[in-house]
């Protein structure tokens, strides 16, 4: 049996669960529990199949019972819980996935006396706090480093713990509990072991650990607070399926509704997880456009901004002049760059691709250090100094935690990544993070930057990124479930649903954003749930045009209908239902709304030209070279009009016309159908060696063939006829073309 198989038979299980089909559901569980071996897991299987059999008994034969459906939730719950053990069985038998290897090697040092752990993890938390009143005390010696050495080891023993535990038992929940409330332990590692709930729980359901979640978003710390939003979220989104069972769950997450703190902090979050999709994008922008065009300046960028001496000055607010002008080699750079720059601002993550080639050093090969939040407290850092011999080590760690860009796991990718750069850069680095933190805290002053929703912003998207990066470019992240492959459409979800129904403003923030981030498949959904029961103009086009671009063409206009119904923005609506009838092929009615646009912007080129195209689709000729001559006459520069003027007028029986014209484009750059329409002209003025000629330039035009030559040829067949060609010449002059192509 194969990993695949066997996550298909266990998904399949939770959908029937979730559907309330238990029958289906235990036929699908006893053929995943066999292969197990397990005579535990089979028992449990048989005993709840048989208490559900006598529920079905008892119910066909009419006996009342008023605690039926609680009993038929608590089989529902106990079969879920078959299958994750099931499943989670069957995974530690067969699994490759680094997961998997970790936990059965770490089984056997798994934690049993969490009273003498607790108060171990107590006694060095308050001998750090002691040693910070000690100032004469040297942090930096052996014997205190190797304490930290030791305890660090403990953390990461309770992290692995909680990660590979799959159901917490009493002991497990107090220890947790008491940790978090335990004002000694630091927020980083309090951080730490929130992660480690979030992967246990992804790994394996348990309520108890979404309840300690719960308890830990209350955490005063905002570290320890955000981080465990984020895994409530995390762990509630992928087991929705089963929430409605869970009503200590649900409840408890209505009574956090009416926090306005927890819904700012949600909205805060979903919108950090959907701005996660363009990160991609945003990497493949680097890459295919923007590295690629640095490269090719490169050669002379350093001369021509003389680099050495810039550093030399310092940092300065002023563009360099020189700039401008270099960048003339590499048009369109700039505004690369500045997209980039506004995105990076808005809190898009920009640095991927350059800190994922900087998580080869030892650090990141544990794997818990992924997700340890930057502080020059972890060993690491003390043992790896920046300046061995200077006391601004400590200042520069400091000035890199301080850092609202870069993510914990950047942080410390730039930290290793600089310990072996000359003194000289490294005070450079120094001195440029020391004038943005101070930038930063001077802003913050002025109460116009660090307010509290912002700094939940930052640590929201830091800890995203921290998972991002874990996800996506850890060596063996394929092993686990990739949580930002999700299509986070919390709107659909039976936990979520009901939190956004009454919030309206947060719903509507969120289809804006995803309207604004051109994921229109999303933003319709939540859009089409925003108008039930009212209606609104704005909202109403922003779902056509969500429908329209999509294709959906039938769909959008039935709301640009609807919305034209309000005096809002009239023109622009004109055009769009105009545009969705062209579309389903109804130039008809495209044209009558074409021209109610027109009242209202009489010059405006584009509608014009569009006017022309349903004219000619409604072989309305004589109106559509009207139309195209206007668009001439006011824009007398414009050569993209001489192709309809020539086609046009050709079809009119204009043929003088329609070659003065087509001249016009032969004399410019034609393309493959402006050397056949002249071809076809120079036929109906009886040249037919010219013709001959500009049909074989056609075929030999680079975007041509002699096949696409013959397509556009016999769609023009009839309206050649109509212009007086004889159909028996026809065949005779695509002979005389096909063997003067052997030529």
């Amino acid at each position: 049996m194969t990993e695949k198989e066997i996550k298909e038979q266990y998904s399949q299980i939770c959908n029937l669960l979730s559907e309330r089909k238990l029958k289906p559901a235990f036929d699908v569980l006893e053929q995943l529990i066999l292969p197990t071996g397990f005579a535990e897991l089979n028992d449990q299987y048989t005993s709840l199949e048989q208490n559900y059999k006598y529920m079905l008994k008892y119910t066909v034969e009419g006996i009342n019972d008023p605690e039926r459906q609680k009993i038929y939730e608590h089989l529902l719950i106990s079969t879920f819980e078959l299958a994750d053990n099931t499943y989670e069985n069957l995974r530690m038998k067969y699994s490759q996935s680094i997961e998997y290897q970790k936990k059965r090697g770490f089984l056997k040092h798994s934690i049993t006396n969490f009273e003498g752990i607790s108060h171990e993890l107590e006694k060095y938390s308050i001998q750090q706090e002691l040693r910070t009143l000690v100032t004469t005390e040297n942090p930096g010696n052996g014997e205190v480093r190797a304490e930290a050495e030791i305890h660090l080891q403990k953390i990461f023993t309770i992290f692995y713990h909680i990660w590979f535990t799959n159901r917490l038992t009493g002991d497990e929940i107090e220890f947790f509990g008491s940790f978090l409330k335990n004002g000694t332990s630091p927020y980083f590692e309090k951080s730490l072991l929130i992660t480690a709930l979030t992967l246990s729980l992804m790994r394996h359901f348990d309520e108890h650990k979404i309840i300690l979640l719960f308890n830990a978003y209350e955490d005063l710390n905002e570290e320890v607070s955000k981080r465990a939003l984020i895994g409530l979220i995390i762990a509630i989104y992928y087991y929705d399926q089963r929430m409605p069972f869970f009503h200590s769950i649900t409840g408890r997450l209505q009574i956090f509704i009416e926090d306005r703190r927890f819904r700012s902090d949600f909205e805060k979050t979903i919108l950090q997880f959907i701005r996660s999709k363009e990160t991609e994008k945003i990497q493949r922008k680097l890459q295919d456009e923007i590295f690629p065009e640095m490269i090719k300046l490169s050669p002379n960028l350093r001369n021509k901004l003389s680099i050495e001496s810039m550093l030399g000055e310092g940092l300065s607010d002023d563009k360099n002049p020189e700039w401008q002008e270099i960048l003339k080699d590499a048009p369109g750079l700039m505004g690369k760059m500045e997209e980039l720059t506004e995105m990076q601002l808005e809190g898009a993550d920009v640095f991927l691709s350059s800190f994922a080639m900087l998580k080869h050093f030892p650090f990141f090969s544990e794997l818990a250090n992924w997700f340890y939040p930057f502080t020059p407290d972890h060993p690491e850092i003390k043992r790896n100094p920046i300046n061995k011999e200077s006391a601004d080590d400590m200042t520069f760690t400091q000035l890199i935690m301080k850092s609202p860009i870069l993510c914990n796991s950047d942080k410390y990718s730039f930290y290793f990544s600089i310990m072996n750069i000359p003194p000289d850069y490294k005070k450079m680095v120094s001195d440029s993070l020391k004038a943005e933190t101070e930038q930063l805290e001077e802003i913050a002053k002025e109460g116009s930057f660090i307010t509290s929703d912002k700094k939940a912003e930052i640590i929201i998207s830091q800890y995203i990124r921290d998972l991002y990066r874990f996800f996506k470019i850890h060596p063996s992240h394929t092993d686990f479930e990739d949580i930002f492959a999700w299509k986070f459409d919390f709107h659909h979800k039976f936990a979520f649903s009901k939190l956004l129904g009454e919030d309206p403003k947060m719903q509507r923030n969120i289809a804006e954003f995803n309207f604004a981030k051109n994921y229109f498949s999303e933003a319709a959904e939540l859009f089409e749930i925003l108008l039930l029961g009212i209606d609104d103009a704005e909202m109403l086009q922003k779902l056509a045009f969500c429908y329209q671009k999509m294709g959906d063409y039938k769909k959008a206009l039935s709301f640009y209908m609807k919305a034209d119904l309000f005096d809002q923005n009239k023109l622009w609506n004109y055009k769009k239902i105009a545009l969705c009838y062209r579309n389903l092929k109804k130039p008809a009615k495209a044209l009558e709304y074409y021209q109610l646009a027109e009242i209202l912007e009489s010059d405006n080129l584009t509608l014009q030209i569009s006017i022309g195209q349903c004219q000619m689709e409604l072989r309305l000729y004589e109106e559509a070279l009207k139309s195209y001559y206007k668009v001439e006459y006011l824009s007398p520069g414009n050569k993209k009009i001489w192709r309809p003027i020539g086609w046009c007028s050709f079809l009119l029986g204009k043929i003088a016309e329609a070659e003065r014209y087509y001249e016009r484009l032969i004399g410019d750059q034609p393309n493959k159908y402006d050397l056949l329409n002249m071809g076809h002209v120079q036929w109906c003025l009886g040249n037919r060696k010219s013709a001959l000629d500009f049909y074989k330039r056609s075929i030999n035009n680079p975007e041509s063939s002699e096949k696409d030559f013959m397509e556009a040829f016999n769609e023009d067949l009839q309206n050649l006829l109509h212009q007086g060609v004889d159909a028996d010449d026809v065949p005779i002059m695509l002979d005389q073309l096909r063997y003067s192509l052997e030529d």
